[in-house]
């Protein structure tokens, strides 16, 4: 009896995941088959084309759209902003780890509830203020609203996974001579790869499909973002789907590959200091 509630246990869960990872594909699936039809193919988006690929779809996402020049406008402000989150997010859980006071307690359980703040619910005041110091339209001022952003999770995390390395490191190092800052680059960041991975992947991944904050403080064409410039692409190819679908799909590739190659960290961080 016990047996035959564990297989279907079991079973449900294979069921369940299949079905999830069914919705997750078929949306993807869709965009394939759009960008691969010519405009004039008016077929269902769930079968594949069956006269060849329309190579053009692509050429015109990267021709007209300029979808390259976007792509690397997004991936200059994720790699700086990315760095800086895990950077800054490490540096700062650090001491919130290892000094379990009453006003670092605070300060976690303040950094905590900013991850509860839409970021919208703040967007006139911060246009407001980026007006003011003149960071409109510029590169660094768009790093600074998705450091701003990311932090509090980072920060979250950091402090979780901290918490299950050993205090014995510290002071073995300090025996050795190296101060705090020595300590944590040293000996406590090379253990922070499965988190950091995690980080790199949540911030990496909410900055790169960022729409309303980039549409909003890089209005300038040159300095567009991916998110805004497949959709304002979408908006001047209405006619001809398969170009739209064709540069949503070139604007996934790079963060797709980064995904890839840290995946087999991702839930290994995520999970790894509620395990502790």
């Amino acid at each position: 009896m016990h047996e035959k509630l564990a297989f279907r246990s079991k079973l449900f869960i294979v069921l369940f995941l299949a079905l999830v990872a069914l919705a997750q594909l078929v949306p993807f699936w869709m965009a394939i088959t759009t960008a691969t039809k010519p405009a004039d193919d008016l077929s269902s988006v769930l079968l594949p084309t069956v006269n060849g690929i329309e190579w053009s779809n692509f050429s015109d996402a990267l021709r007209i759209g300029n979808i390259l020049r976007a792509i690397s406008n997004t991936a200059f402000i994720t790699v700086v902003s990315t760095t800086l989150v895990c950077v800054l997010g490490a540096t700062s859980a650090y001491p919130l780890a290892r000094r379990l006071t009453r006003f670092n307690g605070f300060v976690a359980a303040g950094i905590l509830s900013l991850i509860m703040i839409p970021p919208l619910s703040i967007l006139v005041p911060l246009y407001s203020l980026l007006s003011q110091i003149g960071g409109l339209n510029t590169y660094w001022g768009q790093i600074l609203v998705m450091v701003a952003g990311g932090l509090p999770l980072s920060i979250f995390l950091y402090t979780a996974f901290l918490r299950s390395i050993p205090e014995s490191l510290d002071e073995a190092a300090r025996i050795d001579g190296a101060n705090m800052i020595q300590t944590f680059f040293h000996v406590i960041f090379p253990l922070l790869k499965p988190v950091t991975a995690t980080v790199v992947i949540l911030t990496g991944v909410q900055i790169w499909n960022d729409y309303a904050m980039s549409n909003y403080i890089l209005t300038d064409p040159v300095k567009q973002t991916v998110a805004p410039a497949v959709a304002a692409f979408f908006a001047q190819q209405a006619s001809n789907r398969g170009a739209g679908a064709a540069a949503a799909l070139i604007s996934v590739v790079p963060i797709l590959i980064a995904y890839l190659f840290l995946q087999r960290y991702f839930m290994r961080g995520l999970v790894a200091g509620a395990e502790k």
